[in-house]
Formats: structure tokens, sequence, C-alpha cells
């Protein structure tokens, strides 16, 4: 059975959510810390961060070549984490909504240009778009949708 398009369905869907999650948000709310010092806008910044730099490991895969570059190690995910929301620090919401908008679409673009075979079950494809893109995901829409929930007192945050 082919793996691609449940794959790549699954990761748009997981992306629907999270834009889902912030949908409606104010500016200020949007800039409200409450992620430690992270605010909604600073959540999706490194999203987006991710998003590029697995765009880019992607491309090295079709092109042939390892996902990571020789030197490049992501085993420790925090100061890639805060380096990306530092990045996009003086973006507006609208900006950060923008920025994460493209940077989805390339990263998509990315994995869907590899072929069928790569999408199987296990393999690094597989691994990458469920830790940069699917699961990653879902912790920040079970995040944003509890946090919200704090600030009407209902469970689906006044959604």
């Amino acid at each position: 059975m082919p793996d691609k398009e449940p794959l790549l369905k699954e990761l748009d869907d997981g992306y629907s959510a999270l834009k889902e999650s912030i949908a409606g948000l104010s500016d200020a709310e949007m800039t409200t810390a409450w992620l430690g010092d992270w605010a909604v806008k600073d959540v999706l910044a490194h999203i987006a961060g991710w998003h590029r730099e697995m765009a880019g490991a992607l491309g090295r895969m079709a092109r042939g070549e390892r996902p990571t570059p020789e030197g490049v190690d992501y085993a420790s995910p925090d100061p890639w984490n805060a380096r990306f929301a530092a990045e996009r620090k003086a973006m507006s919401p609208a900006e950060a909504v923008a920025d994460l908008d493209a940077s989805f679409a390339a990263y998509r673009a990315a994995a869907a240009a590899l072929p069928e075979d790569r999408f199987a079950p296990g393999r690094t494809l597989d691994r990458m778009l469920h830790a940069s893109g699917i699961d990653h995901y879902a912790e920040h829409v079970k995040e944003i949708r509890e946090w919200r929930a704090t600030l009407t007192g209902r469970p689906d945050g006044g959604r």
C-alpha cells in the first residue's frame, strides 16, 4: 500500500489543527508569554524554524545526500528552538503567521518531492515528518488549547 499520500494528509491535518488552535487570537494574546517566556508567536516562530531546517534536510535527501549536514547536530533541540524564536522575535503576530504558512509550504513541498518508497513507516522521512511536523504540531496544539482554556474557563478555549 502506498504510504506517501496518507502521511502527507496526516501532516496537512496536523498543520490545520495547529492553525485552528490559534484562530481568533488577538495580537495581545499572540504576544503574551505563557509557555515559560514564550508567547504563541514564539511557538509559531520555532515551528517555522524547524520547517525551514527540515525543508533543507529533505532537499538534501532528494539529492541523495545525508539529511543532516556535516557538523550539524539536532540531538539537543533547545538551542535550536531558542535560536528560531529569537530570529523572529521582532515579527508582528501577522508576520509570524505568514512566515509559518510560507515555511510549511516549503517543508511540505520538499517532502512531497521525495519518491513513494521514502514514505514507508519507520524510514527516515517518516520519522522526520513526525518529529518536526505531525507530532510537533500535536504537542503545541495541546499546549495552546490548554492555555486558551485558562483564558476562557472553558475546556475548548472559547472556540
